[in-house]
């Protein structure tokens, strides 16, 4: 397959009048050509991402009733997957597909201090068997949500701080008991190696006291020991600038990795720049949703102005359904009437995403070898009316209407 691109917006640049040879699922060749033949022609963006959603959780034509973005069970949900809760024939996948929102990172609402997993996924996968790209990290939850959820079962504090010092102890428990695990582990090596037996013998104990040291932990245990030793991410819901610095220390005091996820409530260069000091990206958003609680009082589709004129390093979400999914795209003109280049824009939603979700290497650019998941629209797609004609992810057809 060859595209003709008038315009190639390639997630870095803007070029004109580029070809793009795609053959199986990815990008081959990108060259220039005055006599190629081509099977499609128009203005070429990379497919979009929305980091942060709830798709095929909260679903369209269904009762509040029958969603499943939030497990009511406790406050630590560490296990959860939120893709065990998606109906993949939710209008809003198709939705998604038809205005080039082709990747998700999904995760469980806030309602919880640990919600579930965050899962990177594929919109247009016809059903959940080849829906997960990566499993990325955890959804984790501060301000008001967590302490709005009383009424769940579990242990539920009603303040900011009863919610904190929950999770504290819960991160201190789980390192206390690798602590003493180790040690236990290190004394039981410590004697075996003082005993007068054969190699052979040697080995058989030291593999069962190797067991017996794995055993000690769940897989719960397992699933946090991930997370508080950086090996997975955090996706933290925090709106207001205080529960941001309590992140910030929270990060320093347990060495997380932490995204976060919101921050509209901000109107601080000082603090995106604090954030960016501290080696923690931004998911922005929702913009242009309702501010419907209290941690939202100073919301500003405004605020935006703050976030380009700092030093942080942020992408766009929609929180669908907060946003409609297929509105991902139009979020881009708060940053275009604050002053963003139009390319600088369209990485909020290509490449900076593919960055910060750590996909970069087969999404999120038009690039030789990346993951050929493009589209073809009639306009510019800065313009109003603009729609892609042709969807293609990952090398396959999603829509011609050619």
């Amino acid at each position: 397959m060859i595209i003709k691109a008038t315009t190639l917006y390639d997630g870095f640049t803007k070029n004109k009048n580029l070809f793009i040879k795609i053959e199986d699922n990815k990008i081959v060749d990108i060259f220039k050509s005055k006599k190629s033949k081509y099977d499609f022609e128009g203005v070429v963006t990379p497919a979009f991402i929305d980091a942060h959603n709830h798709i095929g959780m909260f679903r369209e034509g269904e009762p509040s009733s029958e969603s499943e973005g939030n497990e009511q069970l406790s406050q630590f949900q560490i296990l959860n997957d939120p893709i065990n809760s998606i109906y993949t024939d939710d209008e809003s996948f198709k939705n998604a597909v038809d205005f080039g929102v082709l990747y998700s990172c999904v995760v469980p609402g806030s309602g919880n201090l640990i919600g579930g997993k965050a899962k990177i996924i594929r919109n247009f996968s016809k059903n959940i068997k080849d829906i997960e790209i990566k499993d990325y990290g955890y959804k984790m939850a501060l301000g008001f949500n967590p302490r709005s959820t009383t009424s769940w079962r579990g242990e539920r504090p009603n303040t900011r701080m009863g919610a904190y010092a929950l999770l504290e102890k819960k991160f201190d428990e789980i390192l206390k008991k690798e602590k003493d695990a180790k040690l236990k582990y290190e004394k039981s090596l410590y004697e075996l190696n003082k005993k007068n037996i054969s190699q052979k013998e040697k080995k058989i104990e030291k593999d069962f006291i190797k067991k017996e040291y794995e055993l000690t932990f769940s897989k719960e245990d397992r699933e946090f020991l991930k997370l508080l030793k950086g090996e997975k991410i955090a996706k933290v819901h925090v709106h207001k600038i205080d529960d941001i610095i309590y992140l910030i220390n929270l990060k320093k005091r347990y060495n997380l990795r932490v995204t976060a996820e919101h921050t509209i409530d901000v109107n601080d260069i000082e603090i995106f720049n604090l954030l960016r000091k501290n080696d923690i990206d931004i998911i922005y958003g929702p913009i242009g949703s309702l501010g419907y609680k209290t941690e939202l009082k100073n919301y500003s589709y405004k605020n935006v102005k703050s976030l380009i004129k700092s030093n942080a390093n942020f992408a766009l979400m929609t929180d669908h359904p907060v946003i409609n999914i297929h509105n991902l795209r139009d979020l881009l003109k708060y940053f275009l009437i604050q002053g963003m280049d139009e390319v600088e824009a369209l990485k909020l939603i290509t490449i900076n995403s593919a960055k910060i979700l750590k996909i970069e290497n087969i999404l999120g650019s038009i690039e030789v070898g990346k993951w050929a998941s493009l589209l073809v629209w009639n306009k510019d797609p800065y313009y109003l009316g603009a729609f892609p004609k042709v969807v293609i992810g990952e090398g396959e057809i999603l829509k011609n209407e050619i």
